[in-house]
């Protein structure tokens, strides 16, 4: 079985939350890991499509809000393309591609807004089957780094996304 992760990311905790995704799957699955600017958008040949951002503006980032993470916040860089321009550009697959979601958000109660929630929004429009509830792994503070124990739990839940993947044929919510 093959996978693709496909990740946006701006101060680096997005990809580090997708590497440990990918190490989490590897355990069953051949895995490709990119950001979205180089990502795939034809992706039929994939069983299994996971896809993550940082949570900006209670959604995914739009070129603004990645920009103002680098003039206001101080971010490294700005990806040109986020997974939501990615999304629009992705050919809907034709046959069953599973798909799961996953996003990066400060660590606050109650913050509302999920850009993994809106992605998978998106990838259930174009057909895909989603086969995992959207998860979110926390950072401190916009920059980050990330909670203790989160890198643990992503590479947990892409081991579950294997597994789960491998016995696919109904949508989990």
């Amino acid at each position: 079985m093959r996978a693709l992760v496909v990740y946006e990311t701006i101060w680096g905790n997005t990809e580090q939350i997708a590497r440990a995704i990918a190490t989490g799957l590897r355990v069953s699955m051949t895995v490709e890991i990119v950001d979205s600017e180089s990502a795939p958008t034809v992706v039929n040949h994939y069983d299994l499509v996971v896809v993550g951002g940082p949570t900006h503006a209670f959604s995914m980032t739009r070129s603004s809000t990645r920009e103002g993470a680098v003039a206001q916040r101080g971010a490294p860089r700005a990806p040109a393309k986020g997974i939501r321009e990615w999304l629009v550009e992705v050919t809907p697959p034709g046959r069953a591609v599973s798909a799961a979601t996953f996003d990066t958000r400060v660590n606050a109660p109650r913050l509302p807004g999920s850009a993994a929630k809106a992605a998978k929004r998106e990838l259930k429009e174009l057909g895909f089957n989603i086969v995992a509830k959207q998860k979110s792994f926390r950072v401190h503070g916009y920059e980050g780094p990330l909670l203790d124990g989160e890198l643990e739990r992503a590479e947990q839940w892409g081991r579950e996304l294997a597994t789960v993947t491998a016995h696919s044929g109904t949508e989990h919510p």
